[in-house]
């Protein structure tokens, strides 16, 4: 393959020529529109070379809408042990992609690891790291040094990291609105309000920002793709759509063409709490703003009252979310906003993102997705339970459910009052 803007890149172009038939094949897509929506930016080929027993993955449209699990150990609950189970339930569930989240513990062993258990891409936030170092040894976080973040940058790319989350548009100007507009939540991304605090302690402008050059130069070689981060993104649905959120993804945009005309394959973070009814707007004003980039979305959740079940208000924005635009759904636990997952969190929360990507792909008439629900129909209508096993996104929650009945023709819950047996053999009667 040979492209205008990623003619330089040459790992993207080795990629390609070794896996490019086989992702068009597993997405049902001409190896020649793969090629053509790669070079219009509205598609990303996830790979780095050195992750190792990587299969690379295809994000944006029309690929099939992909679904990212957030894995990592926090500073009250540190396992590693503990993670590598979350990342298998992770990868049983289904999960298309994963994201080292950590920031307690032996942070490269934690990474590296990973990479070696995960052949499905592998994301962080490189800032999780460098801000460890610093609140770990009692510092302020105002006191990091730029060179320190492209460092670890570095390193992490060098590792086999294939995305990361940089919030390279929050600029010191959206900063200071989103504290002076009275948001009721204010800045609830963790990288965001780091970086937020150092360049309003420092009174200078965000280093991802001023030297996003040096971060392009990094990132080129490894084929590392920028995840883009909304470091503004609202914390609450009364603060969706402010003027803080605006003046970031205009960032973003302006970031993804010039990182793209560089040879840096670019995705673009999207929103978090946004009421129901304002999803559709949000996600076309923010893929209109960045040049149909792949958009990759946390939820949206569209209400925040649900703790508990946040896996499944995420489920049902995310299914809006698809229909308007969206390509990569980032799973929210039922966890959320309580505590740290566990493996059965993180498999909860990878099958909710599932079932509203597969939502939001029938609603468009996705053929793949059409097919499915064909195939379960005509299994419910002949009985057939292996076919509808088949058929279903979680076919192991069929047979668990079946297991007492097993071997009834009919559910549990009708039985002999089961509709689709009652008129079976019946016809049309005439006169």
């Amino acid at each position: 393959m040979t492209t205008a803007h990623f003619a330089q890149n040459a790992v993207l172009r080795r990629l390609l020529d070794n896996h490019l038939r086989d992702l068009a094949r597993e997405e049902a897509l001409d190896p020649a529109i793969v090629a053509e929506r790669i070079e219009a930016g509205s598609m990303v080929l996830l790979g780095n070379p050195g992750h190792k027993k990587l299969v690379p993955a295809l994000v944006g449209r029309p690929a099939r809408v992909k679904v990212n699990a957030n894995i990592g150990t926090s500073p009250l609950c540190n396992d590693p042990a503990k993670e590598r189970r979350k990342l298998e339930a992770a990868l049983e569930a289904g999960a298309d992609a994963v994201m080292d989240l950590s920031m307690a513990g032996d942070l490269d062993a934690i990474r590296a690891g990973l990479l070696a258990a995960c052949p499905k891409p592998l994301g962080t936030v490189p800032m999780y790291a460098v801000g460890q170092k610093i609140l770990d040894a009692g510092r302020a976080i105002a006191g990091m040094r730029p060179d320190d973040l492209f460092a670890e940058i570095e390193k992490q790319a060098g590792q086999g990291v294939d995305f990361m989350t940089v919030h390279c548009g929050l600029s010191r100007r959206g900063a200071q609105m989103a504290v002076d507009a009275g948001r009721v939540m204010g800045v609830v991304s963790r990288g965001g309000s780091m970086t937020a605090r150092w360049m309003l302690e420092n009174n200078r402008e965000n280093p991802l920002l001023e030297y996003f050059d040096r971060l392009v130069d990094i990132c080129l070689p490894h084929n590392v793709t920028l995840s883009l981060g909304d470091g503004l993104r609202p914390g609450a649905g009364v603060d969706a759509g402010d003027a803080a959120q605006w003046e970031e993804a205009i960032n973003l945009g302006t970031l993804a063409a010039y990182a793209r005309a560089r040879g840096v394959q670019c995705m673009i973070e999207g929103p978090g709490h946004v009421p129901l009814h304002l999803v559709r707007g949000q996600i076309q004003g923010i893929k209109r703003l960045t040049g149909d980039a792949p958009l990759y979305v946390l939820g949206p959740l569209c209400c925040d009252s649900a703790p508990g079940y946040d896996h499944i208000a995420g489920a049902i924005g995310g299914a809006v979310g698809v229909e308007a635009g969206v390509d990569f759904l980032c799973c929210l636990t039922p966890a959320e906003h309580l505590t740290l997952p566990d493996e059965d969190d993180v498999r909860a929360g990878v099958m909710a993102s599932r079932v509203a990507a597969h939502a939001g792909e029938v609603a468009l008439g996705r053929p793949g997705a059409l097919a499915r629900e064909a195939a379960i129909n005509a299994a419910r209508k002949a009985l057939d339970w292996q076919g509808m096993a088949k058929a279903a996104l979680d076919p192991d929650q069929v047979r668990i459910r079946r297991k007492e009945h097993k071997n009834e023709e009919v559910c549990a819950m009708c039985g002999k009052f089961c509709a689709v047996k009652m008129l079976q053999g019946t016809g049309r009667r005439h006169e």
